[in-house]
């Protein structure tokens, strides 16, 4: 049986038993808070318990590394709609020790595309379009001051409502524990 297999098995079990009652929630987040965070899978059950977080009071959006590497990528308009439309009052940006962005290298990450298929030419075409691919692909050395350049991409952009608290946390993925980075409501 392949994964898809698997999922879709249990899935009509969880249905037909109506184990979803107990997730029950409205689109709008109960504690009004939007979280950044990392797509690192300790984080996903561990963050929001290290929060005291339960499911329908906040917003969360996964990033590699937490990282906003454009002021009008996805990962802003999903804060903005957080904001404007959900009703998020906060935004925390966590990002976590060990992270696996502090060691990517981008040149691996580009062979590794090639040797999955990628063809030269196309990761050529997308240099020439002027996308700088080992930029975009590059993580970051130290990060309290990834958190940092996130908060501040936040905090400073146009659209952003400027009475909005935008924190900056830095998460043990082993204990729970949260680092302060960036207070957002000290001015």
């Amino acid at each position: 049986m392949s994964m898809l297999e698997e999922i879709l098995a249990y899935n009509d079990e969880f249905v037909t038993e109506k184990k979803y009652e107990q997730f029950i929630t409205t689109k709008f987040p109960d504690k009004k808070i939007v979280i950044l965070t990392c797509m690192d899978t300790r984080l996903f059950e561990l963050l929001p318990k290290a929060m005291n977080l339960k499911n329908g009071d906040v917003k969360i959006v996964k990033s590699a590394g937490a990282v906003i590497n454009h002021p009008f990528g996805g990962i802003m308009r999903s804060l903005f709609v957080a904001v404007y439309e959900l009703g998020a009052d906060e935004i925390y940006i966590i990002g976590h020790h060990d992270c696996g962005m502090s060691a990517i290298d981008p040149d691996s990450v580009l062979e590794k595309m090639k040797t999955r298929g990628i063809d030269k030419e196309t990761i050529e075409m997308v240099e020439y379009s002027g996308v700088n691919l080992e930029q975009w692909l590059r993580g970051f050395d130290n990060v309290n001051e990834s958190v940092r350049h996130s908060v501040s991409m936040v905090k400073n952009h146009p659209l952003m409502d400027r009475s909005v608290p935008v924190h900056g946390l830095v998460i043990d993925p082993r204990t729970g524990k949260l680092d302060l980075v960036v207070n957002g409501n000290e001015k």
